[in-house]
This record gives C-alpha cells, structure tokens and sequence, in this order.
C-alpha cells in the first residue's frame, strides 16, 4: 500500500492534530474496506476497539516493547479518531479544551478533582455523557466497566 502524502491544510507531518484532522476526513469516504466496516459498526463497538488498543499500548509498555508501544499508539489514535467521527467530535474540539486547561493550569493534565482550579476550569453545563457525570472505581455510572460495551 503506498503512503499517503500529509495535506498541508492540517499541519505539518510531525502535527498530531493534523494527521488525526486527515485521518477525519478520510472517514467520510474511508478507503477501505476494513475502516468501512469499522465506520459502521455500532458506537459500543467502537469503544470496545479502543479499549483493546489503549490495553495494548499499557501492556507494551510495561513489557519494555518500544516498537510495539509506538505500533500500538498509532492503533490507539486510529480509534480514537473512528469514536470521536462517529460522535461527531473533532480534533479541534480537543485541541480547544487542552488549550482551556493549559490557560488555567498551564500543563494539558488530568482536571483537578478539588481545589480553586477545578472551579475554573468547571463546564458551565453538565456534560451529558455518564463517565463525565460519575466514575468511581471500576464503574461509569451504574455500569460496570466490564459491561458498559456489551
């Protein structure tokens, strides 16, 4: 399969945002088959895949596999880029909320928990997705993890 030369409209090769804003736009009409099927899979499994992908990095990590960690994170960015399309989030909504957090925190971390940083970086309405309402532990909500795909 030959490579795909990066369009110069979303950023430079080195520019994750610009390959994952390509990679978007190449869902609208996937070239192929297997990113066919995987667009038209159901949302859950989707977030199954991207479950197993971030399983692998983790794993390839502590296993001290460098090349398999970077095979395995481009998997990982590959899906999560399927899961932000079919929820019609783009990298530039992401890139918008780590700019929100580097602007008060000054580092694109985790969300406070407590503190006066939490209070400034708070949306101003509720998210409507039950991870960003309630996690505890091993739960989303009053799922647990183990069957919150299906």
């Amino acid at each position: 399969m030959k490579m795909q030369a990066i369009d110069p409209r979303f950023g430079r090769p080195a520019d994750i945002f610009g390959h994952l804003e390509l990679l978007m736009t190449q869902l609208d009409a996937p070239p192929t088959e297997r990113t066919a099927k995987l667009k038209a899979a159901s949302t859950a499994k989707k977030a199954r895949k991207l479950v197993e992908e971030a399983t692998e990095v983790a794993l390839d990590a502590v296993a001290d596999n460098p090349e398999g960690l970077i095979a395995e994170s481009v998997d990982l960015l590959y899906h999560l880029a399927v899961l932000w399309h079919d929820r019609g989030i783009t990298p530039g909504d992401v890139r918008a909320e780590m700019a929100r957090r580097i602007a008060v925190l000054g580092i694109a971390e985790k969300l406070p928990k407590k503190g006066p940083a939490k209070k400034l970086l708070k949306h101003k309405t509720p998210p409507a997705t039950p991870c960003a309402l309630y996690r505890k532990g091993d739960r989303i909500g009053p799922v647990s993890l183990s069957t919150a795909f299906g």
